[in-house]
């Protein structure tokens, strides 16, 4: 994807251009119906497009810093393109070991320029979710997200457990999280949230089936079902049945 350059915006530029000549004009097409909204799209599979990018990160990093990555990076989650953010994603994805608190607060500055589910969830999946382990001081900043008007924010604060919760870590923050989600309206907020209580209840099943037994009465119908998914049968029958003061 292009040569190296002096600058890095003219390093942005080029992976910009590759990303649009690389494209497929077909699967751009097609990918336009896994959103609601416009999304503008170059058509790459996700497949080739890390392979590619992963190439790019390799060449970069043989003559330039981390830092210098990471301002190519910046630069290309800037765009209003989907594979242009998701090929920021790639460059630094598996890198959150070198990173510190100033990359932090540059991706969740990133969080503000977040268009649709994929560039939210590779961003905070990939990226954030692996800095709260690294640091768990970090996950006092998703009640902040999670308070925010901004969907994408709310969101974000529960996407962002999900790594930590597969290692059975912030059981005590996510039920806090819970308490101030649980009554959102927002579709993409309670698939988020219950996406976060499944990988908890799919992990760490004793803690989290009394704990789905006492906001069944309160938890949205998509959170309590997404939130069961894993659990068996039985288990789950007996969350998912529906009192009647339970609201949907």
């Amino acid at each position: 994807m292009g040569e190296t350059a002096e600058s890095s915006s003219v390093v942005a530029a080029q992976i910009r251009s590759a990303l649009k000549s690389g494209g497929s004009p077909e699967h751009a097409s097609g990918v336009q119906s896994f959103f609601q909204q416009e999304i503008a799209s170059h058509g790459w599979y996700t497949a080739d497009l890390r392979r590619a990018v992963r190439g790019c990160r390799r060449q970069i990093l043989r003559e330039n810093d981390l830092a210098f990555l990471v301002e190519v990076a910046d630069q290309l989650f800037s765009g209003p393109v989907l594979d242009e953010k998701i090929a920021a994603i790639f460059l630094l994805e598996e890198m959150d070991a070198k990173f510190g608190d100033r990359e932090f607060k540059m991706l969740e500055l990133w969080l503000d320029r977040i268009s649709s589910w994929a560039d939210h969830d590779g961003l905070v999946h990939y990226l954030i979710a692996p800095m709260l382990v690294t640091k768990p001081a970090r996950v006092r900043n998703v009640f902040r997200w999670a308070k925010s008007p901004n969907r994408w924010l709310r969101r974000a604060a529960c996407v962002a457990l999900i790594q930590g919760t597969r290692q059975k870590k912030f059981f005590s923050e996510i039920k806090k999280l819970t308490s101030v989600l649980i009554s959102d309206q927002d579709d993409m907020v309670q698939k988020g949230l219950g996406w976060l209580l499944r990988e908890t209840a799919k992990y760490d099943a004793r803690r989290s089936v009394p704990y789905l037994m006492t906001i069944r009465k309160r938890a949205p119908r998509l959170v309590l079902r997404t939130a069961c998914e894993t659990l068996p049968a039985a288990v789950k029958r007996n969350i998912l049945a529906t009192p009647k003061s339970r609201r949907d």
